[in-house]
C-alpha cells in the first residue's frame, strides 16, 4: 500500500528549498540597487556576489538568532581556512541549512520511490545531520591544510626575507618578493598585507593581524619579533635571522621525531599485512602436510 508521509515530508522540503533560491534571486534586486562606488569596491563586489546575496538572505533567515559567540567562531574558522568565496557567518550559515535541507529533500525523494516511511524517515534525519555538519567539516580540513602549508614554507619565506633586507631591500619590498616566489597560502597572507599597507593600514596591524588570521603559532612569533624590533630600534635584518636560525632549527627537530616515530607506526601494517602472509608462506605447507595425514 501507498504511503503518503513521504510524499507529504518529500513536497514540504521542496518547497522550502524553492523558496531558498527564489530569496537568492531576490538579492540580485538588491545589489542593483546599492549606490554607486568606486571602481576598487565595485570590482569586489563584483566578485563576491553569491557571498553577498548568501549573507543577505543568512541575515534575513536567522537575525539575531545566531549568538555573537557562534558568529565569533565561524568568523575565525573562516579566517583560520583562507576565508574561502569571502565567505561571512551568516553566508556561511546560509550554505549549512541549505545544504541539509536539500539532502532532507533527497532522502525523502528515495524513501517516496521505495515506498518506506520508516527508511525515509531514518535517511531524512541522517541526511539533515550529514548535510548541516559537512561544511563544517569541509571548512576544518581547508584550515588544517593551509596551516600546514604556512608552517612547511614559513622558514624558507624567513630565510628569502633575511636575504632582502641583509642586501638593503625594505621590509615591504622584501614580503613583496615573498608573494612573487610564494604561490601559495603563505605568498597569499603577505600579499594581503601589502595590499592593506597600500590602502593606508599601518603595517605593524596589518602584520599583526596576519598572525593572529593564520593561526600559527611560529608566524605570530616572528611577527611579534619585527613589532619588537620596530619599537626599540634594533635591526630588523638581526631579528629575522634569529627567528630564522629557530626555525630551522624547530623543522629540524620536527622531522627527526617523525623519524624516531616512523618505526613505531610501522607495527600496524606489519602485523596486519605483512606476517599473516609471511605466516601463511611458512605454515601453508605444514598444514597441507597434516591435513593429508590425518585423511
Amino acid at each position: 500500500m501507498f504511503d503518503w508521509l513521504p510524499a507529504i515530508l518529500g513536497l514540504i522540503f521542496a518547497s522550502a528549498i524553492y523558496f531558498y533560491f527564489i530569496q537568492l534571486d531576490k538579492q540580485e534586486e538588491v545589489v542593483s540597487e546599492l549606490p554607486p562606488q568606486d571602481e576598487v569596491g565595485a570590482l569586489a563586489l563584483r566578485r563576491r556576489g553569491l557571498s553577498y546575496r548568501l549573507d543577505r538572505l543568512g541575515r534575513r533567515i536567522f537575525g539575531n538568532r545566531v549568538s555573537i559567540d557562534e558568529r565569533t567562531s565561524v568568523q575565525v574558522r573562516l579566517n583560520l581556512a583562507g576565508n574561502p568565496g569571502h565567505l561571512t557567518p551568516a553566508a556561511f550559515e546560509a550554505i549549512r541549512y541549505g545544504l541539509a535541507a536539500l539532502m532532507v529533500a533527497l532522502a525523502l525523494g528515495f524513501g517516496l520511490l521505495i515506498g518506506q516511511a520508516l527508511v525515509a524517515a531514518i535517511a531524512a534525519i541522517v541526511a539533515a545531520a550529514l548535510g548541516y555538519w559537512l561544511p563544517m567539516l569541509l571548512l576544518n580540513q581547508l584550515a588544517a591544510a593551509r596551516r600546514t602549508a604556512i608552517e612547511r614554507n614559513l622558514p624558507d619565506a624567513v630565510d628569502l626575507l633575511t636575504l632582502a633586507v641583509e642586501a638593503g631591500l625594505s621590509l615591504d619590498a622584501g614580503m613583496a618578493d615573498i608573494t612573487g616566489r610564494f604561490n601559495n597560502a603563505l605568498g597569499d597572507e603577505f600579499g594581503k598585507v601589502l595590499r592593506e599597507v597600500r590602502l593606508g593600514r599601518p603595517r605593524m596591524a596589518a602584520l599583526e593581524d596576519m598572525g593572529r588570521r593564520s593561526g600559527v603559532a611560529e608566524l605570530h612569533n616572528l611577527i611579534q619579533a619585527i613589532t619588537q624590533s620596530e619599537q626599540m630600534g634594533i635591526g630588523i635584518s638581526r631579528s629575522l635571522r634569529i627567528q630564522a636560525t629557530e626555525l630551522r632549527r624547530v623543522r629540524r627537530s620536527m622531522a627527526q621525531e617523525r623519524a624516531a616515530q616512523a618505526s613505531l607506526r610501522m607495527i600496524f601494517p606489519m602485523v596486519g599485512c605483512i606476517f599473516p602472509t609471511i605466516w601463511i608462506i611458512l605454515l601453508g605447507p605444514a598444514l597441507l602436510g597434516i591435513i593429508k595425514a590425518w585423511r
